[in-house]
């Protein structure tokens, strides 16, 4: 093909995965199912005509697309949120993941006839969770999901990656060697994932400190600047034998909670680049099934998929948050958003590399575990979550014509402070209020409306303040609007 029609699939593929995500919004399909039906289309069986079945070309682009988007998640961890459940987030994400695959292996050799270590390469590769999908539409419903749900699932989605990857490899290490012990894959195991973890942890604190050092003339130059030093903690990691994944995760949420110049521009480009990572990934993936090759395995396919949403999530979860004060439909809850994602079938790719022989039925299998998964539990959330009362309004954030960016030496916040209807201060004047003197009222949003604030500008119940005040400020003009009449 000549670059230009490389170049004008390239675009059109874009284009209309962008364009679908409409779709998404309106009737509450995950967009990465999207993603892949669009890839399927545009495929060899598909109207597209495209002939891909480059597994190894596939692999690295879901590979580097990995990279973006747990760093991604990573940077967008709120960990004021998410601090308080860390605890069982890591048992999920690392026991759960565990008995997730231990428990589909076991079944996947029942059902296809597989070895041992082939069920157990199964059942991990579809080990991991993808929340970005049950968040993305449970935002189109304008509904989120009740404390400490939301941040434990991102937390456990962001984190949980690794473990699947890692026990991917080990099996598919032991698979292809000529003596197989599982238990060798413990030593492993603390060497992988602690390598990771104390990579990403000490190249984190010097990435932050580089990027606040640097002073360069060009902000553009910053996004450039991240794309490498991501890509370089990844390759780090794995030289010294760690899990490259983890270390990447971590960076991201140690710079989440860190303070750097352009820190919010940063964090909007990995957003947008997270998802043409995602396109790119899926529409790939797509092109690389075979439509025809799946329906033979309708029926094991469909058994697996039965097995991990009823059984394997679920009793998972129930042990793993068994030591911990928690309502039961809460548990439910987390053991049904258990929705499979983008890793799974990047995953599925492997054991092409490797040589095994059960590599295509492997990855047509899981294929269609994660395209049922998606479709039965990602379109049934909304409704799951309003019969086990557990959904609240989306937390809707007003967009302001103007941005603060904390830097070093400034000991301040923009926030948005509520006046409530009640509240004493209706009625009166700004300049009669007695408001700290360092915290400024920097706009006041009303009735879809922005104001510029005055001492004699007179306050409404409902207005919203955009103030720029340090944490005790702030909190002294939140005692006054809270002195209700």
């Amino acid at each position: 093909m000549m670059i230009e029609h490389i170049l004008l699939w390239v675009a059109a593929l874009i284009f209309v995965s962008v364009i679908s995500s409409k779709l998404s919004d309106r009737f509450a399909i995950p967009a990465l199912l999207l993603f892949l039906v669009i890839g399927m289309l545009a495929g060899s069986e598909g109207i597209g005509g495209i002939y891909f079945d480059d597994a190894q070309l596939a692999k690295a682009i879901g590979i580097v697309a990995l990279i973006f988007i747990i760093f991604s998640g990573g940077l967008d961890t709120n960990w004021k949120e998410t601090r308080s459940i860390v605890f069982p987030g890591v048992i999920l994400s690392t026991i759960g993941v565990l008995l997730t695959a231990v428990i589909t292996g076991y079944f996947a050799m029942l059902i296809l006839k597989f070895s041992f270590l082939e069920g157990m390469l199964l059942g991990s590769i579809v080990s991991s969770t993808d929340a970005a999908a049950v968040f993305s539409i449970l935002r189109s419903k304008r509904i989120s999901l009740r404390s400490p749900l939301k941040p434990l699932l991102e937390f456990e989605s962001g984190s949980n990656d690794p473990m699947a990857v890692f026990l991917t490899i080990g099996f598919i290490s032991l698979l292809t060697a000529k003596s197989a012990d599982v238990a060798a894959l413990i030593p492993k195991f603390i060497i992988d994932m602690g390598v990771g973890a104390l990579t990403g942890y000490l190249l984190s604190g010097l990435i932050v400190s580089f990027i606040s050092r640097l002073k360069l003339e060009y902000e553009g130059l910053y996004l450039a600047l991240t794309i490498s030093l991501v890509l370089l903690t990844y390759v780090i990691a794995v030289f010294l034998k760690g899990n490259g994944f983890l270390a990447v995760y971590i960076v991201g949420l140690m710079l989440g909670r860190a303070e750097f110049p352009n820190k919010k521009m940063i964090m909007r480009f990995h957003d947008g680049l997270a998802w043409l990572m995602q396109i790119t990934m899926f529409v790939t993936l797509g092109l690389l099934v075979f439509p025809s090759r799946i329906v033979p395995l309708l029926g094991a396919g469909v058994l697996l998929t039965i097995i991990l949403m009823i059984i394997a999530r679920p009793l998972s979860v129930m042990l793993c948050l068994m030591p911990f004060k928690m309502e039961l439909r809460k548990k439910i809850m987390i053991g049904w958003v258990g929705l499979r994602g983008s890793v799974p079938i990047i995953l599925a790719t492997f054991p092409f590399m490797a040589g095994i022989p059960q590599a295509d039925t492997i990855f047509n299998v899981v294929f269609f575990v994660v395209i049922a998964s998606v479709f039965v539990q990602g379109t049934s959330i909304p409704f799951v979550s309003k019969i086990l009362k557990l959904d609240v309004p989306w937390a809707y954030r007003k967009s302001y014509p103007i941005e603060f960016e904390k830097i070093e030496g400034v000991d301040a916040e923009l926030t948005d402070v509520l006046v409530p209807y009640d509240s004493k201060a209706v009625g009166e004047r700004i300049g009669d209020l007695n408001i700290p003197e360092k915290c400024l009222i920097v706009l006041i949003s009303r009735n879809e409306k922005f104001i510029i604030p005055s001492g004699s500008v007179i306050l409404e119940g409902g207005d919203v303040l955009l103030v720029l005040a340090s944490g005790k400020d702030l909190a002294a003009l939140q005692k006054i609007l809270a002195n209700l009449k």
